[in-house]
Formats: structure tokens, C-alpha cells, sequence
């Protein structure tokens, strides 16, 4: 081996070496990516936090997160697990943790029955936004609201039940999921959506939920009347009570996907109050 070589091959692992020191230096230090992102972005803007909800995924989010970017928000959009509403509520409290300055979290769906309980002990959380989305009260469960008001698609003869190891997932049928879940969108995307939708744990239906965050936090919610997959009924009356700021929409339950200028301004709106 040729001097030069060995000395380019040193050069290379002590470089190597030194982004393994910093990364470990930033995990010790209690920082984190998340933090060191945050730092270099304005700190006059709360991070948006979005949350997706069962038979989705984070890319739901997609249109709703451009056009947050382009107004100059940090945005976050997690992978929520659906393993359970403690399980998926703890992980969203760890990923809050990580995140430094103000914070408006926005759950769409299922999503919000997960900001609600995640946002407590969170005091930077200054907004809550929920988009066609449940709005639990202390001890109330997923699958009570379903039932609550007469409409959902939600029905056993239109769930796939598939166990694995420790339980079982839900899914809805492709049968019915453009009707019951995306109606206003093309029936081309919609099949795409019900081939990768990622399942939720059936449990997620009979967890009481915990004390909600909406009752000390401002609260804002975006009723989809279209909606098959939570009654509209349901949807308005969990907005009244948790004194939400409150629009409606001609949508289906996807309205980040179908009308994401709108779900856009709601969240801005919240926002302007979280400076």
C-alpha cells in the first residue's frame, strides 16, 4: 500500500469516526434531528404536526404539507403505528418531546382521538386542529362514536378482519372503499388507497379514552358533510362540545386529500394563534 493511499484511507475513517462522534455527542446531549432542524428554521412559526388516521398513511398528508411549506412552516407528518390508542398516543407524546418551540397538532380521522390524548403534558402545544376527525371525551371509545349517529360505513360486512401475531388488523373492504372512504375522489386513486391502507388494530375500537386535551387546549375542527366514514352528526356535535372553531365543507372523510386548500387555511388559521 502506497503512503498516499494509506494516508487518503486514514482521512477517510477518521471522518467517519467523526460523524458517528457527533451524532452520538447530539443523542447524549438530549438533542435530536428533530431539534437540529427546528433550529434553522423561524422561530416566529409553530412546527405543524399531522397526524393521519386508520386506513391511511402519512403520504395523506401530502398536498396539505406543500402548500404549509411553501407559507414557510416546519411540518412533521409521523407514521402513526395503529397498534392501540395508549401505544399510538405514547408514541406521538415521544415524538412531541423531541420538538422545541410552539406546536399546532393536527389529527385527521382516528388521528384525532390520538392528538387528543398525546397533547397532555405537552404545554408547547398550543392548537389542536381536527380534520374530520374524533374528538373523544374521558372514557369514551372509537367504536361508541361510530354508533353514536346512523351513517357510517364503518359496519362489520365492510371490514377485512386479518389476525397476526398478537391481535387482529382492521382494514375496509375494497369493496366499498371509494364509497365509504373517498367518494370525491377519482375511483382510480381511491382503489391505489385501499391496496396499501395500512390496517388498524381493532382494539383501537373499544379503548376509553383518556382525559382529552381539548378542554384546556384552543380547539379548532373541520366537518366533512360527505362524510361515510364518521357521521356528520357526530363530527358536529364533538366540535360544539369541545368549543371548537368550527367550518364545514362538501367533502368525503379525505378532506386533506380532496380539499387540501381549504384543510390548509384552517390549520394556518390555528397557527396565527400559536405565534
Amino acid at each position: 500500500m502506497s503512503a498516499d493511499h494509506a494516508s487518503r484511507r486514514k482521512r477517510s475513517t477518521f471522518g467517519r469516526l467523526g460523524l458517528v462522534t457527533a451524532l452520538l455527542a447530539l443523542t447524549l446531549s438530549g438533542g435530536s434531528m428533530a431539534n437540529a432542524t427546528n433550529a434553522s428554521t423561524d422561530e416566529a412559526r409553530p412546527t405543524i404536526v399531522l397526524v393521519h388516521g386508520a386506513f391511511a398513511d402519512a403520504s395523506g398528508w401530502n398536498e396539505v404539507t406543500k402548500r404549509l411549506q411553501a407559507e414557510g412552516y416546519p411540518v412533521v407528518a409521523p407514521a402513526n403505528p395503529e397498534r392501540g390508542l395508549l401505544i399510538d398516543s405514547a408514541y406521538l407524546s415521544s415524538i412531541l418531546s423531541t420538538i422545541d418551540g410552539p406546536v399546532v397538532l393536527v389529527g385527521h380521522s382516528y388521528g384525532g382521538a390520538v392528538i387528543t390524548n398525546a397533547a397532555i403534558g405537552h404545554p408547547n402545544v398550543k392548537a389542536l386542529v381536527y380534520i374530520a376527525a374524533f374528538a373523544p371525551d374521558l372514557g369514551e371509545t372509537v367504536g361508541g362514536l361510530v354508533l353514536k349517529n346512523p351513517g357510517s360505513g364503518l359496519t362489520p360486512e365492510n371490514l377485512v378482519l386479518r389476525p397476526y401475531p398478537v391481535g387482529v388488523d382492521g382494514y375496509i373492504s375494497p369493496r366499498v372503499f371509494h364509497e365509504v372512504f373517498a367518494a370525491d375522489l377519482p375511483a382510480e386513486t381511491a382503489a391505489i388507497m385501499a391496496a396499501g391502507q395500512r390496517p388498524a388494530e381493532t382494539t383501537i375500537l373499544v379503548t376509553p379514552s383518556g382525559l382529552p386535551a381539548w378542554r384546556t387546549i384552543p380547539s379548532w375542527y373541520m366537518v366533512a358533510a360527505d362524510d361515510k366514514t364518521i357521521p356528520p352528526a357526530t363530527e358536529r356535535f364533538m366540535a360544539q362540545r369541545a368549543g371548537a372553531t368550527t367550518v364545514e365543507i362538501r367533502s368525503s372523510h379525505v378532506a386533506m386529500i380532496s380539499h387540501p386548500d381549504a384543510v390548509k387555511k384552517l390549520i394556518v388559521d390555528a397557527a396565527k394563534t400559536a405565534h
